[in-house]
């Protein structure tokens, strides 16, 4: 502005003396440079006005441009002194809302990022859990074997007896990491036959209770019920589904199938209602009971297996009650 009333003046001054110079008459040379003066005068204040306008919304503009990460959005006029500026308002509601989509993006990404490495650190956490009771009893009744040489044979075939079920407990660990791994990955396929339902559930009862829980009673209700299915698959699910009500039970395990639904019932110690979500979930361990000692994967497999046959398992539960995983065939 000084430069431009500096411009005005010396103008005004020249044109000033070249009219002095050409007009003889006093008053309407007078007239003239008051008419001069008052177009300069006027001028010199359009051009102010304009100027401030411009610079208040140069000033909101640069406003937003230093606050652009902390607001949400851009309350400039819509009408603008010029062109220009209603461009740069234009484009700076697109660098914001960009700005905005980043951040988002970003949030999420780091969220996700957090999510997973909380994940791998609960897995490790898990793996190193459920690996250290079965190594340390090999390790234990080894050292036993190795150090007493006048062990009695039937000692001695219990404690290799003891060492192989461990083994087979470490295997079967690793096999569901790479079970998990490869439904994380996608690469999980179903490999379709039809099978009798019951016939497999039977199976499955045999091999728990040779195996690991021969005191204990498993009863079956149903016909026979043929499936087309991944039968590898849902024989996991079976075997997910019995002993976990197994394991958190000291009655009958009842396992039914009807024309439409497969469940398992137990009179156990129950779930509460705020775990009944969450026990399906990855690595999920209650502050309560260890629902899955199994790295906190089985039911969250058994959820992903239902899911690729196109159902879902449901869970109705009473605390100190007892349980019923079910799902539709």
């Amino acid at each position: 502005m000084a430069r431009l009333v500096t411009l005005s003046l010396t103008v005004f001054v020249i044109f000033s003396v070249i009219l002095a110079t050409f007009i003889d008459d006093t008053m309407t040379l007078s007239l003239v440079i008051f008419i001069l003066w008052l177009a300069l005068t006027i001028f010199v204040y359009a051009i102010y006005r304009g100027a401030s306008k411009m610079q208040r919304e140069l000033g909101k503009i640069n406003k937003y441009l230093k606050m652009l990460d902390t607001v949400d959005t851009i309350d400039l006029d819509r009408i603008f002194f010029t062109r220009e500026f209603e461009q740069i308002n234009q484009n700076l509601t697109k660098v914001l809302e960009k700005s905005k989509k980043r951040e988002e993006i970003k949030q999420r990404y780091n969220a996700k990022l957090k999510l997973k490495n909380k994940q791998r650190g609960d897995m490790i956490s898990a793996i190193a859990h459920e690996f250290r009771n079965p190594i340390a009893s090999i390790i234990g009744y080894a050292q036993t074997l190795q150090e007493d040489k006048d062990i009695p044979p039937a000692l001695h075939d219990k404690f290799l007896g003891k060492i192989c079920n461990n083994g087979d407990k470490i295997e079967a660990l690793l096999s569901r990491l790479v079970l998990w791994n490869k439904f994380e990955s996608g690469e999980a396929k179903l490999h379709q036959s039809t099978f009798d339902l019951m016939s497999l559930t039977q199976e499955v009862k045999s091999a728990l209770v040779d195996d690991k829980y021969k005191s204990r009673k498993i009863i079956i209700q149903g016909e026979p019920r043929q499936l087309e299915a991944d039968r590898t698959l849902i024989e996991i699910v079976i075997k997910n589904l019995i002993e976990n009500a197994l394991k958190y039970s000291k009655d009958d395990v009842l396992v039914s199938i009807t024309d439409d639904r497969f469940s398992v019932s137990d009179k156990g110690v129950g779930i509460s209602e705020d775990d009944i979500e969450k026990v399906t979930k990855k690595f999920y361990r209650s502050g309560t009971h260890n629902w899955d000692n199994s790295m906190g994967l089985g039911l969250s497999i058994v959820k992903k297996i239902l899911l690729l046959h196109n159902t879902e398992l449901e869970i109705q539960s009473t605390l100190d009650k007892g349980s019923t995983f079910s799902f539709k065939i």
